[in-house]
């Protein structure tokens, strides 16, 4: 699904580990830091360092099932998919349309989708 989110890019056998440590529930708990986030993902605002590695990193992420991701990164993304699913399914449809046009990752995930919803 095109909200997995919360990973960062670097060319070997994982995504980098440099942003392991981000406060996500501190993300998810602001409108102004998620939507930031969203805006950025969605080339509608500025990106942070971290936004932009995880801009780039995200399309390898939902295409190899986010095999290159950390365990923190693997984690926080579940948490991020279960909170944009149940709580700010606007900002997931967004997401859906920009990086999930044909709903190829949707269909992928469906199971994993069903699983988190009403789990927030």
């Amino acid at each position: 699904m095109a909200c997995v989110a919360v990973t960062w890019a670097r060319p070997e056998s994982t995504y980098t580990d440099k942003w392991d440590n981000i406060n996500v529930d501190e993300i998810l708990e602001s409108n102004r830091l998620l939507k930031g986030y969203v805006d950025c993902l969605l080339g509608k605002g500025r990106c942070t360092p971290d936004g932009k590695a995880l801009k780039e990193a995200l399309p390898d992420a939902l295409e190899h099932e986010c095999v290159k991701c950390t365990g923190k990164q693997k984690s926080g993304a579940d948490k991020v998919i279960r909170h944009l699913v149940n709580k700010r399914p606007d900002l997931c449809k967004e997401l859906a349309v920009k990086y999930d046009p044909d709903n190829t990752y949707q269909a992928r995930y469906k199971d994993k989708i069903d699983a988190v919803k009403g789990s927030a």
